[in-house]
């Protein structure tokens, strides 16, 4: 057959006979359809290979996607609370306010105290007193007595009057037992007799609180009371007493709100202004009663959420506000009038007795004035101790933006009742020390509610913002939280001060060893966090994360992350930087988590081996010692040649271009940085080797240190150690021009309570300078104590810092949260 047939039958889609194909075209082809065959095989799979590695990197991507909110097990640390730890249900838990009670159940039923004089209300619902708020004025406020359990006593000074509030709770039934506050309000001014003052206490529930609650007309002459039913309360009444004094008025109000955050507005707006013509037409502010939308189209009324009652009365006045249980079956009494009185005196005297077998500072010297002052330090920070339900908003580097993390509860202290009502990670560790001094029980539940709020990754988020009352006070651009950034791991220090003080507590009660025993592996899971994401460039060397190496509005870039915020660092943040205080950190974690191991009979080794070096001091003085200058500091990427301007007007704007009046001034570096020392800079970071106590005893460091921190010229005060030294460039320098100094001179608590714990310490270590150690713990320890005493007389509070030249407390107040170490300090306690 010839080609042109062939190509012919092609045309017509004939079959080709075989036996005519030439043998050479046949084997020719069905070599190349082989050959296409193996290609289009390796073409699939190659396709198959690349989809399933394009499935696995999306699945990958969002894995690591959930795990910044993803817990770290299903295994909590906390195996008991609400009903099962009965004398800690009920509490002083909203911590926030001036006076509020709430259960530690997610949703709870909330009661609270709101207080205004009706000739000071103003237009705006200035005058009443709900949140605690600087704005408000007040003399003074906090709790004097407070035993984290059964108790407390608080005394409010609003202008000439004194407002106490006390507590105190009766076990009893099955759901939490009872409880009844007194409240009162006097004067010593003989003129302001017979003023009138109005107090509204309340109960409300939140959105996913499974109940009810209402308005109740109780029997013999009470005021409205509130009677409900919860499924973790079962049935309660709630009663208001007079217990002396001249009422004037008694309105309520029920009504539906839209949150815990905004009752206040809802009464205020609810407010009426009425005239008794029963009483010579005098006009009286009062609440409208029923005040409930209708719901649905059936025209039917809502359910209340919030009830109040207002007692308007004149000047000596005192009431009872009772809570009782409907399972407290064989109760003997209500705890009112007298009843009250005797176990709030029983109460009392064994709270004193406690705090002077604790802290012994009677048999130390101290006088009745000076007591006094360490017991309200105290009962402040345990009275503000806070119980929280809801989820953080967090972010990771793999997620789209912020995400929720999981709903959780927080049973934590707080640094200050009006600035910060609500849960700081490296705060707390230092809130422990004074805690567990006084209650091991509480402070471990504390710890382990913290660690429960670990996620897979070993992170835990250093501030928590957790429902709508803490959210409230909190500004936008601080809610979200980052999985990166760190904070100073400073439970290692709650624990390493427990297994010093207190580890026959620990060994004696089963329980306790076994909450340690539950916390170990998050301990763990945080020690590896650490050493993976804030590790630096170099072997042995730490690098906190979240500086802006960016931003052109800061002097230095902050760290938030330290915790020390806007102290000095290496002017230029990367990679190369080395934090000193930060490898003292881990150093402390190391060996703390040996000490646990050895405890639980567990394999710390790792834990051995990884302090052994962290402490190893040739190696420390190899990385952080600046033979320059003489002391310990940062390295990094620095230039000290560094200013704030406002920037000129562009030299050819475009058309339209409108220069802002008040442009923000920007960073300009006047000189290149380059990689050295920090050492221009002297302060806290400093001194971290000898804080933690990695610093060798007979080190000639040790007595270079010692003599820094006596030069007045550096940090010493009589009143205690400011955080920067004068001669720093940065010191008392703003870092933008809207944010004053804040860890560049001042004077704050935390950190001079862990000096004199390392110079009592280095005083008893055997060594050529214990006895210099001794000599400067003793005048700094006086110094430190004297002054904040002085001021809590001068101005009735305990405050977040104090001025470096005149020892004044500044920015907030009360600040009894770290600033509460003094008792320990008082105590000798370290």
């Amino acid at each position: 057959m010839s080609l042109l047939q062939i190509l012919d039958m092609a045309r017509q889609r004939k079959p080709l006979p075989v036996d005519h194909i030439n043998p050479k075209y046949l084997k020719k082809s069905q070599t190349q359809s082989r050959k296409e065959g193996r290609i289009f095989l390796y073409w699939k799979q190659g396709m198959a290979f690349i989809c399933l590695l394009i499935a696995g990197i999306i699945a990958y991507m969002g894995y690591l996607e959930t795990r910044v909110n993803t817990p770290f097990d299903e295994q909590k640390v906390v195996i008991k609370s609400g009903l099962d730890v009965p004398d800690r249900y009920w509490g002083s838990y909203r911590p926030g306010l001036y006076f509020g009670m709430k259960t530690r159940d997610p949703y709870s039923l909330v009661s609270g105290l709101m207080w205004y004089f009706p000739r000071q209300l103003r237009p705006d619902g200035g005058g009443i007193r709900h949140w605690c708020e600087d704005g408000d004025n007040l003399g003074r406020y906090g709790w004097l007595e407070h035993d984290g359990r059964n108790f407390g006593l608080q005394e409010i000074e609003d202008g000439p009057f004194n407002i106490t509030v006390s507590f105190v709770k009766r076990p009893g039934g099955n759901h939490g037992g009872d409880w009844t506050a007194r409240i009162s309000v006097t004067t010593q001014y003989s003129h302001l007799q017979d003023e009138l003052i109005s107090f509204l206490l309340y109960s409300a529930t939140e959105e996913k609180t499974k109940g009810w609650i209402k308005p109740e007309h109780f029997q013999n002459g009470l005021f409205m009371g509130v009677t409900g039913e919860t499924e973790g309360l079962g049935a309660f009444a709630l009663k208001l007493y007079n217990h002396s004094g001249q009422v004037e008025s008694e309105s309520y109000l029920s009504t539906v709100t839209q949150g815990l955050h905004v009752l206040k507005e809802t009464v205020f707006s609810s407010l009426r202004l009425v005239t008794d013509h029963q009483k010579g037409n005098r006009r009286h502010i009062v609440l409208p009663g029923e005040l409930l939308p209708s719901s649905g189209p059936d025209g039917k009324r809502a359910e209340p959420n919030f009830v109040v009652t207002q007692v308007t009365a004149r000047v000596p006045f005192e009431l009872d506000f009772v809570f009782e249980s409907g399972s407290f079956m064989d109760r003997p009494g209500s705890l009112t009038g007298d009843a009250y009185t005797r176990e709030l005196s029983w109460h009392r005297s064994n709270f004193h007795n406690r705090f002077e077998e604790t802290f012994k500072l009677q048999t130390k010297g101290y006088n009745t004035d000076e007591v006094v002052f360490a017991k309200t330090a105290f009962s402040n920070l345990l009275g503000g101790v806070g119980y929280f339900y809801g989820a953080s908003r967090v972010e990771s580097p793999y997620t789209r933006g912020p995400v929720p993390y999981w709903k959780a509860p927080l049973y934590s202290a707080v640094p200050s009742r009006s600035f910060f009502p609500r849960g700081f990670l490296w705060d707390e560790g230092f809130h422990g020390l004074l805690i567990s001094s006084w209650d091991l029980d509480i402070e471990l539940d504390i710890i382990s509610h913290w660690f429960d709020l670990m996620n897979v990754e070993g992170w835990i988020p250093r501030e928590q913002i957790l429902g709508q009352e803490a959210l409230s006070k909190v500004p936008e651009q601080f809610v979200t939280q980052r999985n990166s950034n760190a904070n100073p791991p400073t439970f290692f220090l709650t624990f390493h001060f427990i297994l010093q003080n207190f580890v026959d507590k620990l060994t004696e009660n089963g329980g306790h060893l076994g909450t340690l025993e539950r916390l170990y592996p998050r301990l763990q899971a945080w020690f590896d966090w650490f050493n993976v994401t804030q590790i630096g460039d170099m072997s042995g060397t730490y690098r906190w994360r979240g500086r802006d190496a960016t931003t052109n509005r800061e002097l230095n870039p902050i760290t938030l992350t330290s915790g020390l915020d806007d102290y000095p660092r290496a002017s230029h943040p990367n990679v190369d930087e080395r934090h000193v205080d930060l490898r003292c950190w881990i150093a402390l974690a190391a060996s703390t988590m040996s000490e646990i191991a050895r405890l639980l009979n567990l394999n710390g080794q790792k834990y051995s081996n990884t302090y052994g070096y962290l402490a190893d001091n040739n190696l420390l003085d190899e990385l952080h010692w600046s033979p320059r200058t003489q002391a310990y500091s940062d390295f990094g990427l620095h230039t000290d040649a560094v200013v704030l301007k406002r920037p000129p007007p562009p030299r050819s704007p475009p058309t339209g271009y409108q220069m802002p009046q008040n442009p923000d001034k920007i960073r300009v570096v006047l000189k290149d940085p380059e990689l050295r020392f920090v050492d221009s800079t002297f302060g806290y970071v400093s001194l971290f080797p000898f804080l933690l106590q990695i610093l060798e005893p007979d080190s000639p460091k040790l007595n270079k240190i010692l003599d820094d921190l006596k030069s007045t010229e550096l940090l010493w005060t009589n009143y205690g150690l400011r955080s920067l030294a004068k001669t720093a460039p940065l010191y008392m320098k703003r870092n933008t021009e809207h944010d004053p100094p804040y860890w560049r001179g001042p004077i704050w608590i935390n950190l001079n309570y862990m000096v004199v714990r390392a110079l009592n310490h280095y005083s008893k270590a055997d060594g050529p300078y214990s006895k210099k150690a001794k000599t400067v713990y003793q005048e700094l320890r006086q110094n430190l104590i004297k002054n904040i005493i002085k001021e809590y007389k001068r101005t009735g509070y305990i405050w977040e810092q104090y001025n470096d030249k005149t020892g004044e407390g500044q920015r907030s107040r009360p600040f009894t949260g770290w600033s509460s170490l003094v008792v320990l300090m008082m105590a000798e306690i370290y």
